[in-house]
């Protein structure tokens, strides 16, 4: 899944999870100022990534992102990560 994917389909699911307007949700748009995303939200948000990743997002991880790209590039890395340990792994 490319970066253009991985924004798409989490922009369709903020947009649905959190019922914002999907031109609100922006690469350069922040979570919680642009957003208006709070801490529960973040949760939900944490389980819809590793849904997406098929992957526990960890709550540092989680802490670090600021923006919706900041969230694309997190997911990126997860997949990056997942598809690196796949050949070894037996899940």
């Amino acid at each position: 899944m490319d970066r253009e994917q991985i924004f798409s389909q989490l922009r369709s699911q903020m947009v649905e999870l959190f019922e914002l307007e999907p031109d609100d949700v922006r690469p350069e748009a922040h979570l919680v100022e642009d957003l208006g995303l709070d801490s529960i939200d973040a949760i939900e948000l944490s389980v819809k990534l590793q849904e997406l990743t098929g992957r526990r997002v960890g709550e540092e991880a989680l802490k670090s992102v600021a923006t919706v790209e900041d969230v694309v590039a997190l997911v990126e890395s997860e997949l990056s990560r997942s598809s690196a340990e796949l050949p070894g792994d037996s899940h």
